[in-house]
């Protein structure tokens, strides 16, 4: 698999992650770590967020939709 936004750009670059969120294929310089909370869910609500964090794989414009 490749780079989806090395592509676009005229690179060819192998993706070494895949978005969690869009499915994208992304390289070392795309791919963003982030550390998604973790809620427990469950009748009746609220759902109560959890201590730990999970870490997932993103691409820049899944992370900049997330952080907007």
């Amino acid at each position: 698999m490749k780079c989806y936004i090395c592509a676009e750009q005229g690179k060819d670059t192998d993706a070494v992650a895949i978005c969690i969120v869009c499915g994208m294929g992304v390289c070392m310089d795309h791919a963003i770590r982030e550390e998604i909370e973790k809620w427990e869910g469950g009748y009746p609500f609220p759902a109560k967020k959890l201590k730990l964090s999970i870490p997932r794989i993103l691409c820049p414009p899944c992370y900049n939709a997330m952080k907007s």
